[in-house]
């Protein structure tokens, strides 16, 4: 006879979730603490609203964190509806708030939402449960998968957002990595999306300048390269050991999107390089933490689950961090679990519950009397 015992949660991994969000909330309150005060009389503004997105994000871990597998199958593809028809309702006049030029939110009372994030997770969950479907099928189909990851790259470059079209159609192409499709056929996915991202940089004149400020970021400091050349002030101001705490002067108004797709340069003008450094550290074990879950995972399911949230977290992190140090094109797009943004913390923590509960499967004890 033989039963199972319940697994335990990864504590490894769930250490470090709760000491990169904490300090994404330090984080939050200090760069924005002076916005926060001149836009709303209340230093604090910004971090409580994000405390509150943490709270519901940490409510959210748990639950999803124990989803049974056939659970999570149900709900995989509907998920995804609705997070497409939220994207797709972001983009109707009257519907989604437009910032900077960039229609990209709803608004949900006093709170606003970014239905990409939501799709990112949607896109995961939908991946797992359908190559988990094709699993024993000698010939799989990745075919409407594809048109899936089209679909939500399409919706995200609308917005239009070309970093979260990047990590959607990355983390789509990797979901069929590890689900077994040929590297080649990988391969030339991977240049074509390469050749409709160049297009689509040649035929917008937002991107096309951005394009042409990263290779030549002095032609204009005062206007189109102001923002690169503020954020390198930042790191370079940092040091080795930085400027201290709450001690940086660039969040005065001179560092554009500050809390947001900029804080990593307050972290590294305050903490310097040692900071900045633990940070990216500390990124790097919880996306190596989630591999390390897939890689021990029973079942194809899981393999994708943890994979798939592991690879989305890891190039968003790049491209973040490589836009900030100028190694590629500046986009804007959250820092995981430390920029401010809830519906990105709060989507970023549901899809590390989902992994968290991919490894209480990876430790079931099985006996047999």
């Amino acid at each position: 006879m033989k039963r199972e015992k319940e697994g335990k949660t990864d504590k490894i991994l769930l250490v470090l979730i709760l000491i990169i969000s904490l300090f994404g909330l330090l984080m939050v309150a200090n760069a924005s603490a002076i916005i926060a005060q001149e836009n709303f009389g209340d230093q604090f503004y910004f971090l409580k609203r994000q405390a509150i997105w943490w709270v519901l994000g940490i409510i959210s871990l748990t639950l999803a964190s124990h989803l049974k597998p056939r659970q999570l199958e149900k709900i995989a593809f509907p998920l995804l509806f609705l997070s497409l028809v939220l994207a797709t309702a972001v983009l109707l006049p009257g519907l989604g708030q437009e910032r900077l030029g960039a229609r990209r939110w709803l608004a949900i009372g006093s709170f606003t939402f970014q239905p990409t994030e939501l799709v990112k997770l949607a896109l995961v969950c939908y991946g797992a449960s359908f190559f988990s479907a094709q699993e024993k099928k000698e010939k799989k189909n990745f075919g409407p998968f594809l048109l899936i990851v089209l679909l939500a790259a399409a919706l995200a470059m609308a917005g239009p957002d070309l970093g979260t079209t990047v990590v959607l159609a990355s983390t789509g192409l990797l979901i069929c990595f590890l689900a077994g499709i040929s590297s080649l056929k990988i391969f030339f996915l991977a240049l074509g999306a390469l050749a409709a991202g160049a297009i689509m940089i040649f035929i917008s004149p937002y991107r096309r300048q951005r394009m042409l400020t990263f290779l030549n970021p002095n032609q204009d400091l005062q206007k189109t390269s102001y923002h690169v050349h503020q954020i390198l002030l930042s790191l370079g101001s940092g040091g080795l050991f930085g400027q201290g705490l709450g001690q940086g002067k660039q969040k005065y108004a001179y560092l554009p999107e500050v809390a947001t797709d900029s804080i990593f340069a307050v972290i590294a003008e305050e903490l310097g390089f040692i900071g900045a450094t633990t940070v990216i550290i500390l990124l790097a074990l919880l996306v190596f933490r989630c591999f390390n879950i897939a890689a021990r995972a029973g079942d194809l399911r899981g393999k994708l689950l943890a994979g798939g949230v592991g690879g989305w977290l890891g190039i968003q992190t790049l491209i973040n961090l490589g836009g900030i140090v100028s190694l590629i094109p500046l986009t804007g797009i959250p820092l995981p679990l430390i920029s401010y943004g809830g519906s990105s913390l709060l989507v970023t923590l549901t899809a590390l519950g989902l992994v968290l509960g991919v490894s209480r499967e990876n430790k079931l004890l099985k006996y047999t009397n």
